[in-house]
């Protein structure tokens, strides 16, 4: 039973399709009070209270313990100390022996949920501005979350060519560049569906523009790729560039396209391009302009796009850069002292993603002014939901490759999202994998992690490892940083395993589509924990590196550095596939319980439940 409360929510965010009749707040069960810092709902957690949900955050799949903050920012330190990340997904989802709720807070700016962080016994979630609450009562944690997947609309469902491997770097700058990946993926006889460009395709960073120099012919580029079956796949980032005569800014300054400053001007925040505008995507005439910009690129043959930069990332804002520049500036001439270092160490570090900037632009919300502030955690949102409704436009019988790195709840229905700026650590490689249920949970199916990592060096053990655990993982893409070791699976010395690794993966895209189809038609999970699977077994509520993949399937991965193979808990019989390629693997009956399996690097294991067997091996036999 879904029940709905009005908090006096200002902004309508199309979270939830379904029109539900506002409930008096008298029949509301959970505690709330109001004060200066917002509306607080607290709930009793009892020892066995678990608490799942929250989409992209860090730390469990049980999320009790911590603080969380449905902020997004652009902020690639992913520790265990973050509060929030990229994204907002305000569901979470409450089990007890007896009961099973979920709570959907329909809100456009910041959320806090203290989970027992600060009283063990206590859950306190506090809201700033209006929202609507939503509260689920159902028999199973799996219903909660299939009535909530049913009031959001269907889940995005890419094109099956998405589910291929993708080859990424920041760093691919030239048509040289892109055809020498081509032909390392072909001398080594590796399959590869996409290779991705970073901005340096761009005009000096500008979005819908192309660099003659580096690309010459960049739709003969994009027709040479399709031909093997390879898609070129372009970032778009978030700010326009001030430039006079960019024919995006002339249009956007002509017809009040962006974001303005209180005075009415238009407000200057510095990234990529440097000196740069936001468009003001709460607009529905702007929306469906930057929407119709894709039309460039798309008129040039490409078929799919990833959206960065787009919590929206500032580096700066020009009001506070010249204010910091200024303060420093008067430190000349003086004897510096260690507190003056600390000083402009401090004034520097707060130029990124400032509070006070995103409290000083305004959104023309159709009609209304409002402070971005206030509206900041769909900015994302709506940036790809401009773009996938011109796609419906441009060609409403394709599917288009859409995913973003900012997102809320309402997204989840126009693109899939990656996970950000993760390291090559073998704890993102597991937070990746934690981070499925509960991006599951929220909508979004067509989700994955940067494979190897994005910042920093990866190892040949570490990509084995993280090429092992996304064969069943929707979005398999390779991105790194210029500066990092290259990624590229031709580059170790163990080129015949990921070829390996990559033709089970191919040999599998039928069955995983097939669910992801599935998942998305009958609003289920495509990656669920043993906990919702199996709520009677103890042991399984434990259990968080293992995941139930579709109906049939379960995921045990190596997340250890130098592990020969590890330990798995067993909730029924099951038999486990050990898989050298395609060719070679072999097949044993595990009673329920607890086993070491040994997994050699180059070695993919799965498990597979009983009723489920036949199906698995009639893909990987045809």
């Amino acid at each position: 039973m879904v029940k709905k409360y009005g908090f006096g929510k200002e902004t309508e965010t199309d979270a939830v399709l379904e029109k539900i009749e506002e409930s008096s707040k008298s029949e509301l069960e959970i505690e709330a009070t109001t004060d200066a810092e917002g509306t607080h709902f607290t709930l009793e957690l009892t020892d066995e209270t678990a608490v799942y949900g929250l989409g992209e955050q860090m730390r469990g799949i049980n999320k009790r313990g911590w603080i969380y903050t449905s902020r997004n920012m652009d902020d690639p330190s992913l520790t265990e100390s973050r509060e929030s990340l990229y994204g907002a997904h305000n569901f979470i989802l409450i089990t007890t022996k007896e009961r099973n709720s979920g709570i959907f807070i329909d809100a456009t700016g910041r959320v806090t949920y203290d989970i027992g962080y600060t009283k063990y016994d206590e859950l306190r979630i506090t809201v700033r501005g209006g929202f609507d609450l939503y509260t689920i009562e159902e028999r199973t944690a799996l219903e909660v979350v299939r009535e909530f997947r049913r009031i959001i609309g269907k889940s995005y469902v890419p094109p099956k060519w998405a589910l291929g491997y993708g080859q990424s770097r920041w760093g691919y700058k030239t048509e040289a560049d892109v055809r020498e990946i081509v032909s390392g993926f072909e001398k080594n006889k590796l399959p590869l569906s996409m290779i991705y460009l970073d901005i340096d395709y761009m005009d000096r960073y500008k979005d819908f523009t192309i660099d003659k120099n580096r690309f010459p012919d960049f739709e003969g580029l994009v027709r040479e790729l399709k031909a093997k079956g390879i898609r070129l796949i372009p970032i778009i980032d978030a700010a326009i560039k001030v430039e006079e005569g960019y024919e995006v800014y002339d249009e956007g300054v002509k017809n009040n396209r962006f974001c303005k400053d209180k005075e009415g001007k238009e407000f200057i925040v510095g990234v990529w391009p440097g000196d740069s505008v936001l468009p003001d995507v709460l607009n529905k005439e702007t929306r469906e302009w930057f929407g119709e910009k894709y039309k460039i690129l798309l008129d040039k043959g490409i078929e799919g796009f990833w959206n960065d930069m787009n919590e929206p990332s500032l580096f700066y804002s020009k009001q506070n850069f010249v204010k910091c520049i200024n303060e420093i500036a008067e430190k000349k001439g003086k004897d510096l002292q260690a507190e003056d270092f600390n000083h402009i160490n401090y004034l520097l570090s707060q130029l990124a993603n400032n509070e006070e900037d995103f409290k000083s632009f305004y959104h023309n919300a159709d009609g209304k002014t409002i402070s971005h502030d206030k509206v900041h955690n769909v900015y994302g949102y709506l940036l790809t939901r401009a773009a996938a409704e011109y796609f419906e436009k441009y060609n409403p019988n394709k599917k288009y490759l859409l995913f973003s790195r900012s997102s809320s709840i309402g997204m989840h229905r126009y693109g899939g999202i990656w996970m950000g700026d993760n390291a090559s650590w073998w704890v993102h490689m597991l937070s990746e994998f934690k981070m499925l249920p509960s991006l599951n949970m929220c909508g979004f199916l067509y989700v994955g992690a940067d494979v190897g990592g994005f910042d920093g060096n990866t190892t040949e053990d570490l990509l084995l490892r993280w090429f092992a655990l996304n064969i069943f993982i929707p979005l398999m893409r390779n991105h790194s940083v210029p500066q990092s070791r290259r990624q590229e699976p031709y580059m170790f010395g163990k080129t015949e395993v990921f070829r390996n690794f990559l033709n089970i993966r191919y040999k599998l895209i039928p069955y995983i589509y097939e669910e992801l189809e599935r998942c998305a038609e009958s609003n289920e999970m495509l990656f669920k924990p043993l906990a919702f699977e199996y709520p009677d077994d103890e042991r399984a509520k434990e259990t968080e590196d293992q995941l139930i993949f579709g109906k049939e399937v379960m995921l045990s991965p190596v997340f250890e550095q130098n592990a020969s193979g590890r330990y798995v808990y067993l909730p029924e019989k099951m038999k486990l596939i050990k898989m050298k390629s395609c060719e070679e693997f072999t097949v044993t009956e595990l009673e329920q319980g607890d086993h070491y399996i040994k997994i050699p690097l180059d070695t993919f294991a799965f498990f597979v439940k009983e009723n489920g067997y036949s199906k698995i091996m009639d893909y990987i036999q045809k």
